[in-house]
């Protein structure tokens, strides 16, 4: 009977385990120097390798040949581990068993010393899921453990385990697998399993897996199946309801020309071939920050990269600006996606909202690509000029809106850019740029609308900073009133004279300015 793949390449030592370096490097030293702990604790996601590095750390306790980094795996302890038959290796899942009577049976064994190795070693797996009186009985035994018992204790939820546990436990943080690490492994495996593949399926397989390389394994699997004993891309993306990245670059292609109807096409090709549309967010948000690293630094993209060219091609027709507010838009329209009233909807919104918020180009004579490579954000124009365009207004303008809550404070953290005909541009701080939530921009715009007697294109960017906004102007007002005030005490004959003969000391914090 064939073994799955997640079973047979599972790592059985420190050195073919993937992209947890950074453990394994703390572990293989303390092994070497002998510098043991009592009880582990492992923190990470599903899938990027709890278990399997608990089941080593135990062999390396185990080994015939003695404590090592380095576990023969041909000793009776290592097989014996390996095959989940070693006596002195004894795991619970904490899932299906949180009671403290399972717990106290559990510790009463621990007393008894190992039967056939150098230590009894307990793995409890989501050791988050037990109860409270589970984890209470667990303490004494953390507390003062006898010598010959290890705990290794796995979660993927380490907040919800008592402190008085994580405080008496080492602690490694497992971090999700990268795609490139995981694509280099899923190419490993299939190559020593004599298996055919094209390397754009592997990445698919690497990016559905989001970080978990047990997850990448069992869709290889599945994929292998699919693909009739190879795999394919086109048997990949038919699996997962993949979404090419032709669909994307044609969605971007479209907002960049400003075509509605293309946007449209695209999604209606999508609908027809049964893509997935939280996927294709999912995926969009990707390609988004790529053309952006690309943008900022583009040595960042391999100049092998299959996708260097579409990636140049888009960073040369999109502003950053217009980047920064469509990754927006796609990470909330992603998340809103569960509130439409289908898929369908959900995402062709999300397109059109891109469409409507897209800044329109102001400088005609002036080629996109120039704007762009210029800087991540539109340079700041002079006081003058913002005077002629009622920038000097909009704080006023805020107060004639009558908005409340969060939707006022995101206009008061904004800084009035321009305003042409039905087109108003905004500009926020990136400090700030949370209050970009779809209900707080609906609010301001419809507020808006109402001020102006009819409908607005309302674009609001991100920069670096947004000095003239109404809440930085309140700030500074209100910094040189503490200033003057901190001086006007300090200056204060009485106040000196306290200081110089009484070792007084003004304490700034304490003075308010007079309103």
């Amino acid at each position: 009977m064939t073994q799955v793949l997640a079973r047979k390449w599972r790592p059985r030592t420190f050195s073919e385990l993937v992209g947890q370096e950074h453990v394994v490097r703390a572990l293989e030293n303390a092994l070497g120097q002998r510098r043991l702990h009592h009880a582990y604790l492992l923190a990470g996601t599903r899938g990027v390798g709890k278990t399997t590095l608990a089941r080593i750390i135990a062999k390396a306790l185990n080994c015939e040949t003695g404590i090592t980094a380095a576990p023969c795996g041909r000793c009776a302890a290592c097989t014996e581990i390996d095959s989940g038959r070693f006596v002195d290796l004894l795991e619970l899942d904490a899932a299906s068993n949180t009671q403290v009577d399972n717990m106290r049976e559990l510790l009463e064994n621990a007393l008894y010393a190992p039967t056939a190795g150098r230590y009894k070693v307990y793995l409890i797996d989501e050791v988050h899921m037990l109860s409270r009186s589970a984890f209470n009985a667990m303490l004494k035994t953390l507390e003062e453990p006898p010598d010959h018992v290890k705990f290794v204790l796995a979660t993927t939820d380490p907040q919800k385990v008592p402190v008085t546990v994580l405080s008496r436990c080492l602690q490694f943080n497992l971090k999700q697998i990268p795609q490139q690490q995981i694509r280099g492994r899923l190419q490993h495996i299939l190559e020593a399993e004599k298996i055919g593949h094209e390397p754009p399926a592997l990445m698919l397989l690497a990016r559905a897996a989001q970080g978990s390389l047990r997850d990448a394994l069992s869709l290889l699997d599945q994929a292998i199946a699919h693909g009739g004993g190879s795999v394919t891309q086109e048997a990949a993306r038919a699996m997962l309801g993949a979404v090419g990245q032709d669909h994307l670059y044609s969605i971007l292609r479209a907002l960049a020309a400003r075509d509605g109807a293309a946007l449209i096409a695209v999604a209606d090709r999508m609908a027809s071939g049964n893509l997935s549309f939280e996927g294709a967010l999912q995926d969009l948000g990707s390609l988004l920050h790529r053309i952006v690293l690309f943008q900022t630094v583009p040595g960042a993209v391999a100049e092998d990269d299959p996708d260097r060219d579409a990636l140049e091609e888009l960073a040369r027709k999109l502003a950053p600006e217009e980047l920064q507010l469509y990754y927006q838009i796609t990470v909330q329209g992603r998340s809103d996606l569960g509130l439409a009233p289908d898929e369908y909807a959900g995402f062709t919104m999300t397109l059109l909202r891109m469409l409507a918020f897209a800044p329109v180009e102001q400088e005609a004579a002036a080629p996109r690509a120039a704007r762009s490579a210029a800087t991540p954000q539109r340079p700041a124009a002079d006081p003058e000029s913002k005077k002629n365009r009622g920038d000097a207004a909009w704080p006023e303008l805020i107060e004639q809106l009558g908005l409340s809550g969060m939707a006022r404070m995101l206009a008061q953290h904004c800084e009035l850019i321009a305003r042409d005909g039905a087109r108003l541009e905004l500009r926020i701080s990136q400090a700030h740029q949370h209050l970009l939530d779809g209900p707080y921009q609906e609010r301001l715009k419809a507020a808006l609308e109402q001020h102006f007697g009819g409908p607005l294109r309302l674009a609001i960017g991100i920069a670096d900073d947004a000095g003239s906004s109404p809440a930085a102007l309140a700030d500074r007002e209100q910094q040189q009133k503490q200033a003057q005030a901190i001086a006007t005490i300090e200056q204060d004959p009485f106040v000196r004279d306290l200081v110089e003969n009484f070792d007084a000391r003004v304490v700034e914090s304490s003075i308010k300015p007079v309103p």
